[in-house]
């Protein structure tokens, strides 16, 4: 009889071990959204030219996300511009937005005519922003998870 109620013992624990659902699988996490707000000339050179880029990030869940990490490559008129890697970028509220800003170079001497003509006269270019980002919803025990990313558009070239 003892034997009996040990095992049904350990049947009952295993069956609430394996019936309790973890929080990330409750979770329906939706993925935020980037977009490039605007292009910044910071110190124009006739070779090398500074700029920076204003991205948006937009969070969709009813929870912040925390953006830890994100790769990208920065392309205008379909030529390459910018990649790197940035740590610890920001965290994002629930059902919100934030911005943050990456500076890059651009050497102009391997570049299109038409894109220094464009970037001189301050006219919109047509970017590509792609990556992988790494971000984790603000909730104990949800681990990070990778983003994709590949936007497109118009943005405006400003001095700063």
């Amino acid at each position: 009889m003892r034997k009996l109620i040990f095992y049904i013992i350990i049947i009952f624990i295993f069956i609430s071990c394996a019936s309790q659902p973890q929080t990330a699988q409750r979770l329906d996490v939706k993925e935020p959204s980037f977009e490039v707000v605007s292009i910044f000339i910071l110190q124009a050179d006739i070779v090398v030219t500074e700029f920076e880029a204003v991205i948006r990030i937009e969070n969709p869940n009813d929870f912040a996300m925390e953006l830890s990490s994100i790769t990208y490559e920065l392309y205008g008129n379909n030529l390459f511009w910018a990649g790197n890697t940035v740590n610890n970028i920001v965290q994002i509220p629930a059902n919100s937005s934030r911005e943050t800003r990456f500076t890059f170079s651009m050497n102009f001497i391997n570049m299109n005519r038409q894109l220094l003509d464009d970037v001189i006269a301050m006219r919109q270019v047509n970017y590509r922003f792609r990556g992988k980002a790494q971000v984790r919803p603000s909730i104990p025990n949800v681990p990070f998870f990778p983003v994709d990313f590949d936007c497109r558009g118009l943005s405006e070239v400003r001095r700063r």
